[in-house]
């Protein structure tokens, strides 16, 4: 975000010493009252002014709940904020969903963080879980999308998907959605398919990558999510493809690369961040 020319203040949800990804990991997870203070910090200097607010990976109930008080108050401030909602649950591994948070997240992003989120971005299981829907064909995702749109956000976009693509079984399937009134009152929906050469490898931050990518591109192209999102998945792919080619020269011929090897080239990848070349086109649908 700040190398796409936004001034962001961070707030670790955690702070760890490596990503979770890795065998062993040390460090401490903020709780609710850890973030209300920080934000009465801000809200006493009066510079809580937003015009976005981008969430990812969390652990706790009331953490999350906390944000979405945060989100409201920062919303009465400046009606037109953004906010940008990774609802990180869970994945699929082989076709088996299973979540890698507490359970009890589930209905907290379902009833409260949805509805007051105005971009979302599951991947296909976690809208499943957010639905209580699963997925079996495009046209259901799009059903599952029309249904999430419903809870609240405008823009909904599935990362990543286990559907068959058309372009063959090398390619992984995101979908976008994009529901917008427009001055007469009539209801548009913008929908794309994003089809992007399968990796063979496991990456950690890909979706913090992703969100972050896309909450750019749409600041920048807030009426036209094909463009958001070709810039978004391109340089992802550039992202991808850098990593996975330096990770295999550090592992070696024949070695499968570790965690460390496999950590995304972001530095060296500036450039792509900031002006991506487009190597993945979207389908309108």
């Amino acid at each position: 975000l700040q190398v796409l020319g936004f001034e962001v203040d961070t707030v670790n949800s955690v702070q760890f010493s490596n990503h979770t990804g890795y065998a062993h990991w040390k460090g401490q997870v903020l709780n609710s009252n850890e973030l209300h203070e920080l934000y009465e910090g801000l809200k006493l200097n009066k510079v809580n002014r937003y015009d976005y607010v981008l969430t990812g990976y969390t652990r706790d109930t009331s953490f999350l709940a906390m944000v979405v008080d945060i989100v409201q108050e920062l919303k009465q401030q400046n009606s037109n904020l953004v906010y940008v909602c990774d609802p990180v649950m869970g994945d699929k591994w082989n076709g088996e969903g299973s979540m890698y948070v507490p359970k009890d997240l589930l209905p907290v992003y379902r009833d409260k963080v949805v509805p007051v989120a105005d971009i979302i971005t599951p991947n296909q299981f976690e809208a499943e879980l957010l639905t209580g829907r699963k997925i079996h064909t495009e046209k259901e995702a799009l059903e599952v999308m029309d249904m999430l749109h419903a809870m609240g956000p405008e823009t909904v976009v599935i990362t990543s998907s286990d559907l068959q693509a058309p372009l063959g079984n090398d390619y992984l399937i995101a979908l976008g959605s994009h529901r917008k009134t427009t001055a007469d009152g009539t209801k548009m929906t913008q929908r794309i398919r994003v089809e992007s050469p399968k990796v063979d490898a496991v990456f950690v931050g890909t979706g913090d990558l992703f969100a972050a990518m896309l909450l750019a591109w749409t600041h920048k192209h807030p009426n036209n999510l094909k463009v958001a999102c070709e810039k978004t998945v391109s340089a992802m792919q550039h992202v991808l493809q850098r990593t996975i080619k330096s990770a295999k020269a550090q592992a070696g011929e024949g070695n499968k690369p570790n965690s460390a090897q496999l950590e995304l080239r972001m530095v060296q990848s500036k450039k792509d961040i900031e002006n991506p070349e487009i190597i993945v086109k979207a389908t309108v649908l």
